[in-house]
């Protein structure tokens, strides 16, 4: 059973005066369940109720009142409860419309209950079956598959863990989290691989639970395809969609492939409802606010690079590389990096974005933005000397500031640096592992830039961050 950082936002929520029952979103198997099993040791009484057995969703087809729901739910458990702090987990909810109908009133009649649902289809099932959610009267919180930092406290590499949080990290620890990364990005962040893996440490026994786990997969989300064509292209781009990730894709022929655009269309946006794989959109601005422009082509995003590692035959070759910008196209180091980033907000479902400028004699485009207050600062995933970063200058001299950042398998360093075009910004240059404590880094970077007048003395001497 693994730490999760979520159950730090469960025991904020648990805090909460105007308390609304906790909506998990996530997909199969990436330890919902166990994490809330986890929390639930912090109360007095525990329910647990799995929509996935019958006899457990009989019990909110019976049209009671919450409070009667309440009683004949303690009866069914054999649960005599007098007093004390109670939390009810109402697990696979989406197998039950009359259980998301009745959050509502449990909000409303009974706030001293602490609820919390979760369901891996639950925005498909609403959909498909027209009902009404109870808006306003219920919290989310997202999961995803283990970040680096939880697969570091799954392996025991608790010492390590806290030379990572520390910022800036020194430079002694760079080899061992070097390894560390390449072994996450190998692995991936399944509980069940992971947990075998920490067992283990043998990568050759762990193609059963991938296998195993992309076939429950596929079969979930094509119950919900609204005809048997629509589950075979369910089933072509769940077979294809690894091969995909981190390429700009057009939905006409995806994979090689005859379908029409609206259908691929449709298969994808049912597998991102199921937070299978995610389209991520470009945007044409720096400035705020950003939004993303789905005219344009989209970037796939895959759950977890464990599974896209093995669906695509990627792990044998993993140890040949001691650099993932250099192995595969640097597509693996920009999978995991957007993976940790969309890891990083549990509280809101935020995809990540990339930035292009499109115009028929160049072409720019920046691997992710992010949002750090008042600024919209360009992440690039590159090898390489600053000074070829092409795209990179192009969004500076387009930004409202001098703040930029590298992800690469390098050391920690600040340059000046300057556009073709005469700009002077600072550039960031993080060991990509880092981008697991990327908003600490910008806080620190900020620090270390935010006074100098950049419009003039360009320097190409790095700035000593340890004075």
């Amino acid at each position: 059973m693994f730490n999760r950082e979520i159950i730090k936002s469960f025991k904020e929520w648990a805090k909460l005066p105007e308390r609304k029952p906790l909506v998990l979103r996530g997909a199969r198997q990436v330890g919902k369940t166990t994490a809330v099993n986890i929390f639930s040791k912090e109360f007095d009484v525990y329910i647990y109720l799995n929509l996935e057995k019958k006899e457990d969703a009989l019990l909110f087809e019976r049209n009671l009142s919450v409070k009667e729901l309440f009683q004949a739910i303690l009866l069914y458990k054999n649960i005599q409860y007098k007093n004390g702090t109670v939390l009810l987990f109402i697990d696979e909810i989406q197998n039950s419309p009359a259980a998301v109908s009745v959050l509502r009133f449990f909000y409303e009649e009974m706030k001293d209950l602490y609820i919390i649902a979760a369901g891996s289809l639950f925005e498909i099932m609403l959909e498909r079956k027209h009902i009404s959610f109870p808006v306003g009267r219920v919290e989310y919180r997202f999961m995803y598959p283990l970040t680096f930092k939880e697969f570091m406290e799954a392996l025991g590499e608790t010492p390590t863990l806290d030379l990572l949080k520390t910022i800036p990290l020194p430079d002694y620890a760079l080899p061992k989290l070097y390894k560390l990364f390449h072994t996450y990005s190998l692995v991936g962040g399944m509980p069940e691989v992971v947990n075998r893996y920490a067992d283990s440490k043998e990568i050759t026994t762990l193609s059963s639970i991938y296998q195993s786990l992309l076939t429950s997969f596929t079969d979930d989300i094509s119950k919900y395809a609204r005809n048997d064509n629509m589950v075979n292209i369910i089933k072509h781009c769940m077979e294809h969609s690894p091969y995909e990730t981190g390429k700009r894709i057009k939905f006409s022929g995806f994979g090689n492939s005859n379908y029409r655009s609206r259908e691929i269309g449709e298969a994808l946006r049912i597998m991102e409802r199921a937070m299978l794989l995610y389209l991520i959109y470009p945007t044409t601005t720096t400035k705020i606010p950003v939004i993303p422009n789905k005219k344009k082509s989209p970037r796939l995003q895959f759950l977890d690079i464990g599974l896209l590692n093995y669906v695509a035959g990627l792990q044998q070759y993993f140890f040949q590389y001691d650099d993932l910008l250099s192995f595969y196209k640097g597509i693996l180091a920009e999978q995991v990096v957007g993976q940790e980033l969309m890891a990083s907000s549990m509280g809101l479902s935020v995809k990540p974005i990339f930035w292009v400028r499109e115009k028929k004699q160049s072409h720019a485009e920046i691997d992710f933005l992010y949002r750090f207050k008042e600024y919209i600062i360009p992440v690039e995933v590159k090898s390489g000397k600053e000074g070829k970063m092409r795209s990179l200058h192009q969004f500076m001299n387009y930004a409202e500031h001098p703040y930029a950042i590298r992800l690469y398998s390098g050391e920690i360093k600040i340059n000046k640096a300057r556009t073709p075009d005469g700009k002077v910004f600072y550039l960031l240059n993080l060991p990509y592992f880092c981008i697991s404590c990327l908003s600490d880094y910008i806080q620190w970077f900020l620090k270390k830039c935010g006074g100098p007048d950049l419009s003039n003395n360009y320097e190409t001497k790095n700035i000593s961050y340890f004075n």
